[in-house]
C-alpha cells in the first residue's frame, strides 16, 4: 500500500494545485449566498475527483496492465505519453502568461460567479474537476500507477481515498476555513484570491513541467 500511495502523491498534488477552482471557491464564499454555493461547488470537486479515479482505475483493471512484460511495457508507454502531455500543458501555460505591468486575464464566467445557483455550482466543481484535461491527465496517471501494482481492491480502496482527499484538499480548506473563522477568513481569502489570480500561469506551468518530467522519467525506468 505504501508503495501505491507513495506513486500518487505528485498526481495528487498535481490536481490540488488548480488555481482557477480556488479562486472559484473564494469568490463564492465572499458572495451573498457563500454557505449554499461554495459548499455545492466543494462537494461536486470532491465527487469529480473520487469518480473519475474509480473509472479509471477500473479501466486500468481491466486492461490488466500488471500482466507481466506486456502489461509493463504498456504502462511504461502511457506514462511517457501522459509526460509529454503535461509538458505541452505546461509550455501552453507559460507562453499564456501575462508580461510585466500586464493583467492576467482569467476565464469569463468568473466574472458570473456571483449568479450562480448551488445546483450550478456543483456541477461546475465536478466538471472542474473531472473534465479539466489537466486533471484527467493526473487522474490517468494516477490509476496507471496503482493498476500497475496489482493491488488488491482494499488497498485501491484505501489509495483512491488519499488520492482524493489530498486532491481536493485546496478547494475544501477555504470553504471550511470560511465557515470556521467568517471574519478572519475573509481578508486571507482575499489576499489568496489576489496571489493566485497574479501568478496561476506560471504556478501551473511550473507543476506541469515538474510532473511531467517525473511522469516521463517513471516511463522509461519501465521498459
Amino acid at each position: 500500500m505504501g508503495t501505491a500511495i507513495g506513486d500518487i502523491l505528485p498526481l495528487a498534488l498535481g490536481v490540488a494545485i488548480s488555481p482557477i477552482p480556488i479562486i472559484a471557491a473564494i469568490l463564492m464564499l465572499l458572495t451573498p449566498k457563500a454557505g449554499s454555493t461554495a459548499t455545492s461547488f466543494a462537494v461536486g470537486w470532491v465527487l469529480g475527483i473520487a469518480v473519475g479515479y474509480a473509472v479509471f482505475v477500473a479501466i486500468a483493471s481491466a486492461v490488466d496492465l500488471s500482466a507481466g512484460d506486456g502489461g509493463n511495457a504498456t504502462t511504461a508507454t502511457v506514462k511517457i505519453v501522459l509526460g509529454v502531455a503535461l509538458l505541452g500543458l505546461a509550455v501552453k501555460q507559460w507562453r499564456g502568461r501575462p508580461r510585466p505591468g500586464e493583467e492576467p486575464t482569467m476565464p469569463g464566467w468568473l466574472a458570473a460567479i456571483d449568479k450562480v445557483t448551488p445546483g450550478k455550482a456543483l456541477g461546475l466543481g465536478f466538471a472542474l474537476s473531472a473534465v479539466n484535461p489537466k486533471n484527467l491527465l493526473m487522474i490517468v496517471g494516477a490509476a496507471v500507477a496503482v493498476a500497475q501494482l496489482g493491488v488488491s481492491g482494499g488497498t485501491l480502496v484505501v489509495t483512491g481515498i488519499v488520492f482524493t482527499v489530498l486532491a481536493a484538499s485546496t478547494v475544501a480548506v477555504p470553504v471550511i476555513a470560511y465557515f470556521a473563522a467568517r471574519e478572519r477568513a475573509t481578508a486571507w481569502l482575499q489576499d489568496l484570491k489576489a496571489w493566485l489570480t497574479a501568478n496561476n500561469a506560471a504556478v501551473m506551468a511550473t507543476l506541469l513541467l515538474v510532473i511531467g518530467v517525473v511522469m516521463i522519467g517513471k516511463g522509461l525506468g519501465g521498459y
